[in-house]
This record gives structure tokens, C-alpha cells and sequence, in this order.
């Protein structure tokens, strides 16, 4: 059973998610289907990014042997996710059936990055 205090854990979860965001955005829009309700992709990049930034989150956390900065970290993730959902956007660009450079994606990918950081700022006491 891993250590979920050890930093390599959430790393490697993180790169997963970060494989997964790849392999998703590489599905052209045929493939995908129509969306359930309008805006329904906004919310799906808002909650796929609250998670990498999570993981992120986890793995800045537990990494560090003194003192955490919160903020350095809140901030890291961030910059982070809203670097991935901007080269995800533009990637996406170039994906048959797909429209890239959306400004409000991009902006739910940084805001769910955010969100996913916060929430992890809460929880981690719990985390054994």
C-alpha cells in the first residue's frame, strides 16, 4: 500500500492525470459526442483541472522537509495548471473535429487549478 505522505506518490498521480488530459484532448469532437447540457465543458475542464491541481498540490506539499508556504504553493499550482490549459488549448487546435484557444477553457482550467489547491490546503491534515 503506498505511503500517502510520500511526495513520488502524487507526483506519479499527477503525471497520470497529466497523460490522461493528453490522451483525452487527442479524441476529435465525433468521438466525444454532444454535450449534455450547453457550457457542460466548462465544467468538465473546471473539475478535471480542481484534480491535477489537487495532485499538484500533494505532491508541493509533501515534498517539502521544513516549513510550507501555502501561498508559494497555491500560487506554483496556479501557474502550473494555467500553463497545461494553455498549451491544451492551443494542442487542441490541431485535433481534427476540435476548437482550440478557447479563453473561457482556458479560464476554467485555472480556476478549477486554483480550487483544487484550496481544497487541498483544507484537507491535508487528514491525509495519513
Amino acid at each position: 500500500m503506498p505511503s500517502f505522505r510520500n511526495s513520488r506518490f502524487w507526483l506519479a498521480c499527477f503525471l497520470v492525470w497529466f497523460a490522461v488530459l493528453v490522451a483525452l484532448s487527442s479524441f476529435s469532437g465525433p468521438q466525444i459526442g454532444p454535450p449534455p447540457f450547453a457550457h457542460f465543458d466548462k465544467l468538465a475542464h473546471f473539475g478535471y483541472f480542481f484534480g491535477g491541481g489537487g495532485l499538484l498540490s500533494a505532491f508541493l506539499y509533501f515534498r517539502k522537509t521544513t516549513g510550507v508556504s501555502w501561498l508559494g504553493i497555491i500560487v506554483t499550482v496556479v501557474i502550473v495548471c494555467s500553463l497545461i490549459g494553455v498549451l491544451d488549448e492551443w494542442r487542441q487546435t490541431f485535433t481534427p473535429g476540435r476548437s482550440g484557444n478557447d479563453f473561457y477553457d482556458w479560464l476554467a482550467d485555472s480556476l478549477g487549478g486554483l480550487a483544487g489547491a484550496w481544497v487541498f490546503k483544507l484537507v491535508h491534515p487528514r491525509i495519513k
